[in-house]
């Protein structure tokens, strides 16, 4: 497209910057004068991209000056993107808005080559470094530090939202951007540009340096006023930003918490507090950006290098557009004063400069008005009472706010119409534009207007070991260094520039590109009408037209209009004309008027150069419509003649090959019909061999699939044989030692019903025997009684209280311990009853089972009739019994240790049966020696000893009711004897005082059933104790030696306890057994077993036998 546009004359082709570059580059080629490209414009209405295409055209049409293997046109484009990363920022209106103006000059050569280039800059914006606000970014450069990977960790930097100077704001990513990408094209321009590898690096670190410098925080001191690092976070920062810098940490501290002053006498340190401290933090990190911006500068001049002997030059100058924002500060102030200059200088050259054009020219028109801005630029820069006056004299005095810098500039301007003061605010004002009115906030007026030098901060970084960083700060003059801070004012440096910038646009020949910001979105394809008429009566346009339309917009040298529309008048052009007067007839001849002939231009009104065209392409297009007609002709006929000939020698080299090709066509068909007889025999015969090895290879896998067929079946019949065998096998066995155990637990529960029978048997002999044993036992308790009744006097006597204290607290022990265990055994009881019970119905059901298949045996012996319908019933049990495999082979788990329980029960009959046969041992004895007993016995009248009876009276309660277990099993095994044993001639008075309770036998049912019922309490009283002890009395069963009512009380009891239900009842059978011991003590009491021996007889004797009795049954019971 560039092509396009290189050579062609300014209007001929559609508008575009192209053009403008190209008519700037051929005038000063033609002028050898230098020319200016003012590319202006709203923010974000594409004032650099512009820049950046005319560059890009500039340097394609003044050619290549190879320098140093870098061209400079390389090095004039990548300049943009290396001073776009570090001056450039997303606002809110632009996401790439340049915070600086950049005024480019190119220059060139006498042959309009490039050879040399020159970077000026105005008004960085420094104060974004340290503040910025939401949704704007800082400068690109910092997001493409944060984002780079590997150099970001080598200065201990993390993602951009982890610094105070970043953070400020949420946005920390561009849309379509990605700041690694960035990075890399920023390092790819320095290098073009010339900056070494080194000087990069110091570049970066001095960057990550500003960042670590932002993230140092202050808390107060000792002192109210003073302050120092606040916590470990901040001093790791502060030690990266001195090792970035390359000074001393100890000296950076000082220089941001300080503030030396040099008087006459010395050196006066100053404490800063918290918010100074942060403020010459935010001071220092400014000066450092702002010092390492213009570097970058001056370098890229000093790399790409200037022609000092050029004569001609092209300036491209973008700076920043109009800005109006809802809070405008300083930075909007200057930016709109420098558009008020460029608005000066488009009104001088477009409408000054016309109007003296029609008086050079000798024309006559009318003085036509235009608005003129001198006034505003007299208010901001006019000496002694502008606004930048006003402003350097407000900061020369400390102690000046922005309060008294409104106040004083109200006060002298307040009668400049283009000033207003606004109705809310005292300090804010509001100015007249030529783009608008603009309200302006001078809240921070004075301290960015303030440049201040501090010397500390340069002493600081002059003393860098980083040799870029030594550079930026010169040591200081002497004057410098009496004072801490030195003024610079920020806006009169600005006007200064923009002084000299007007001078030099003013030496060349300016060409205007007016950009125009389609919509306030940011998107294509998108049109606001009001915006664009807006922007363009802003910037002129609509005035320049204006004014154009009211005069003669359309001009042209005699010479140039009559090479263009000579045409109109071929017969005036031949002979010697004047150029005046072929213009003159060529316009009367168009019967056009109102135009005006000056000395050496014609100038014509609006719409009259289109009625010239529009005539001229007429007169033209007839032209070429003749011409072409003949040329047509010609070359037609040429053609014509051509073709004939070419077809005469195209038909006879076509008949040819037609006939060549006929005989090939026959002669391959005779071929073919040989090599397809072939070909089919071979086919066909290739076919059969197929078919036959296919039908060949089918037969043997059929006759093979059959034989494996047929030799499967066979193993499988096999096998399901052998499985039958196996199973039935198994079947058998399984039933086999089912029965076998079976048979073997009925055998158990018969021998254990026979052993319980011998046993009774035994206990009944014992009983009889129990005269004998009563009266050895009487005689050998004699010496007892006697030697025990000495110790336990004295033993009872001395002991006293003491000895029932101890008694008291061991049983209070005892009772806590067994109570505990009690609870214990509670708890296992339980749950081995639980386990017991589930047993005992597993036994019971194989029981019933065994019973019902013993009772189909004999059925099946006794009655072969019926032997059909047990095949059924066992078929049906073997379903069952198929069932219940599953929870079986669990069941056998607990059989075989109920086996073993079996075993063990069988082990203690058998001790039992030896027990017995030790009794029976003693019994005979017992009968040897009882004629010896019976002559002592009649010899020797025995003494009561009450004391000692009640003593072991006391030891038998006791044991009762907390003897061990293994005391509580003897008491079981062995059946007490009695130990008072009345003469033997008592023996047939207590058998006739048997006699009435085995009456009453017969009537033990009801007993029973009253043991079996849980009958519960009534007064705090078990009743069941109550009805038993009463049943008892009434039957005199405590006057008789020993009868089978207490065993079936005792086995009553047994029954309960072993029911299901027995772990509720055990509590309540404990509280009928102690019951029973409270009322047997006062029934023998009230017998006055416990008096004199005077009272004993044989109801005595009874007596004793039913307390033993009832102690058995406690025990059993517990």
């Amino acid at each position: 497209m560039m092509e396009q546009y290189k050579g062609v004359q300014l209007g001929e082709l559609s508008p575009h910057v192209f053009a403008v570059a190209d008519a700037s580059y051929r005038a000063m080629l033609n002028d050898s004068m230098s020319q200016s490209i003012l590319v202006s414009g709203e923010s974000g209405a594409g004032k650099t991209e512009t820049t950046k295409l005319i560059m890009r055209y500039l340097t394609y049409v003044g050619g290549r000056a190879v320098l140093d293997d870098r061209s400079v046109e390389q090095q004039v484009l990548e300049s943009n993107p290396l001073l776009e990363a570090f001056g450039n920022a997303k606002t809110v209106r632009n996401d790439n808005s340049s915070r600086f103006g950049k005024f480019v000059e190119i220059q060139f050569d006498k042959s309009g080559r490039i050879s040399g280039a020159a970077i000026r800059t105005y008004l960085l914006e420094r104060s974004r470094v340290v503040q910025i606000t939401d949704p704007e970014r800082n400068f690109h450069c910092f997001y493409q530090l944060c984002a780079s990977g590997k150099d970001a960790e080598l200065y201990k930097l993390g993602h951009a939202s982890t610094f105070h100077y970043l953070n400020q704001s949420k946005t920390y990513e561009l849309e379509g951007i990605n700041n690694e990408d960035e990075y890399w094209k920023t390092k790819r321009a320095m290098d073009i540009v010339g900056i070494s590898r080194s000087d990069q690096d110091a570049i970066f670190r001095t960057l990550a340096a500003i960042l670590h410098l932002g993230n140092i925080e202050f808390s107060p001191g000792k002192d109210s006023d003073s302050s120092k690092i606040k916590d470990s976070t901040s001093n790791f920062h502060l030690q990266m930003t001195a090792t970035l810098l390359m000074c001393d940490p100890d000296l950076l501290v000082s220089s941001l918490c300080t503030r030396s002053i040099h008087t006459n006498e010395g050196i006066i340190i100053k404490e800063l507090d918290c918010a100074a401290a942060a403020a010459n933090r935010d001071a220092l990190s400014k000066t450092i950006y702002a010092r390492l911006f213009d570097w970058l500068v001056e370098n890229i001049n000093k790399s790409i290098g200037q022609d000092v002997d050029s004569k001609a030059q092209i300036g491209v100058l973008d700076i920043y557009g109009f800005e109006s924002f809802k809070h405008n500060s300083f930075e909007q102030f200057c930016i709109n004063f420098a558009n008020e200059k460029l608005q000066q200088h488009f009104n001088e050259h477009v409408f000054k400069m016309e109007q003296e054009e029609y008086k050079s020219e000798k024309i006559n028109w009318s003085y036509i008005e235009f608005i003129d801005n001198q006034d505003m630029l007299d208010l901001i820069e006019k000496k002694p009472i502008g606004i930048i006056a006003l402003l350097d004299e407000a900061c020369m005095f400390p102690k000046s706010t922005h309060a008294t810098f409104a106040s004083k500039m109200f006060r002298n301007l307040s009668s400049h119409p283009r000033l207003e003061k606004t109705k809310f605010s005292e300090t804010d004002f509001t100015i007249s534009h030529y783009a608008g009115k603009v309200t302006y906030q001078t809240d921070s007026f004075l301290e960015k207007n303030r440049d201040y030098i501090v010397a500390e901060h340069c002493n600081l970084l002059s003393s860098s070991r980083c040799s870029l960083v030594s550079g930026l700060f010169s040591s200081l003059p002497e004057e410098s260094l009496r004072s801490s801070y030195k003024f610079s004012s920020v806006a009169s440096r600005f006007k200064q520039q923009l002084q000299a910038l007007m001078e030099t646009l003013s030496s060349t020949e300016p060409h205007y590109v007016r950009c125009v910001k389609p919509n306030s979105v940011n998107r294509p394809q998108l049109f606001e009408n009001q915006s664009v008429l807006h922007q363009l009566r802003c910037g002129g346009v609509l005035e320049a037209v204006r004014i154009s339309l009211a005069g003669y917009p359309t001009r042209r040298t005699y010479a140039e209009f009559v090479d263009r529309f000579g045409v109109l008048v071929p017969e005036l052009m031949f002979g010697s004309h004047d150029e005046r007067a072929l213009t003159e007839a060529v316009l009367e001849k168009m019967k056009l008027d109102n135009f005006q002939l000056g000395r050496n231009k014609v100038f014509l009104r609006a719409g009259q150069i289109a009625i010239l065209d529009v005539r001229r392409a007429e007169v033209l297009d007839n032209a070429a419509r003749r011409i072409q007609s003949c040329f047509r002709t010609f070359a037609a006929r040429k053609e014509f003649v051509k073709t004939k000939k070419a077809s005469i020698s195209l038909q006879a080299y076509c008949r040819g090959c037609f006939a060549r090709k006929m005989y090939k066509i026959r002669r391959e068909t005779a071929a073919a019909i040989i090599l397809q007889k072939y070909a089919r025999r071979l086919l066909l015969q290739r076919n059969y061999h197929e078919a036959c090895s296919a039908a060949l290879l089918i037969q043997s896998c059929i006759r093979g699939f059959i034989a494996r067929r047929y030799f499967s079946a066979i193993r499988e019949q096999k096998a399901a044989l052998v499985i039958q065998s196996f199973w039935r096998k198994r079947k058998v066995a399984m039933l086999f030692q089912h029965y076998k155990q079976a048979t073997i637990a009925i055998q158990c529960a018969w021998r254990q019903k026979l052993a319980r029978r011998e046993l009774r048997k035994l206990r009944m002999t014992a009983n009889e025997a129990g005269a004998l044993r009563e009266a050895k036992n009487k005689l050998e308790k004699k010496l007892d009684d006697l030697t025990l009744r000495l110790t336990l006097e004295r033993r009872m006597r001395a002991a006293g209280e003491e000895t029932k204290l101890v008694e008291i607290s061991k049983r209070d022990k005892i009772i806590e311990t067994l109570s505990a265990e009690c609870a214990a055994a509670k708890l296992s009881a339980r749950s081995e009853h639980d386990k017991n019970l589930i047993l005992q119905r597993q036994l019971d059901d194989s029981l019933r089972e065994i019973s019902m298949l013993r009772s189909n045996k004999i059925l099946k012996a006794e009655e072969e009739n019926e032997n059909s319908n047990l095949k059924n019933i066992v078929e049906s049990l073997s379903e069952k019994n198929s069932l219940l495999e599953n929870e079986l082979s669990t069941a056998r788990k607990n059989s075989d240790d109920t086996m073993e329980k079996l075993k063990d029960v069988e082990g203690k009959c058998t001790r039992l049966q030896q027990n017995l046969d030790k009794l029976q041992e003693k019994l005979t004895n017992l009968e040897n020696e009882n004629h010896v007993l019976r002559q002592k016995a009649f010899s020797i009248t025995p003494k009561p000893l009450p004391e000692v009876l009640s003593f072991m009276l006391t030891l038998k309660f006791a044991n009762s009711t907390g003897l061990t277990n293994s005391e509580q099993k003897r008491t079981f095994e062995t059946p007490p004897p009695t130990k008072y044993p009345s003469p033997i001639q008592h023996s047939t008075g207590s058998r006739r005082a048997r006699l009435p309770v085995e009456r009453h036998e017969g009537n033990h049912e009801i007993l029973l059933s009253c043991i079996k019922e849980n009958l519960g309490f009534k007064d705090g009283k078990p009743v069941a104790a109550c009805i038993i002890y009463r049943c008892l009395l009434h039957w005199r069963a405590f006057e008789s030696e020993r009868t089978a009512i207490f065993d079936h009380v005792i086995e009553a009891i047994n029954d309960v306890l072993k029911a299901k239900e027995a772990d509720g009842r055990l509590p309540y059978w404990l509280s009928n057994t102690s019951a029973l011991l409270c009322l047997l003590q006062k029934n023998l009491r009230s017998n006055g077993f416990f008096g004199t021996p005077s009272r004993r007889s044989a109801g005595g004797l009874g007596g004793k036998l039913a307390q033993t009795e009832i102690a058995s049954i406690a025990c059993r019971a517990w």
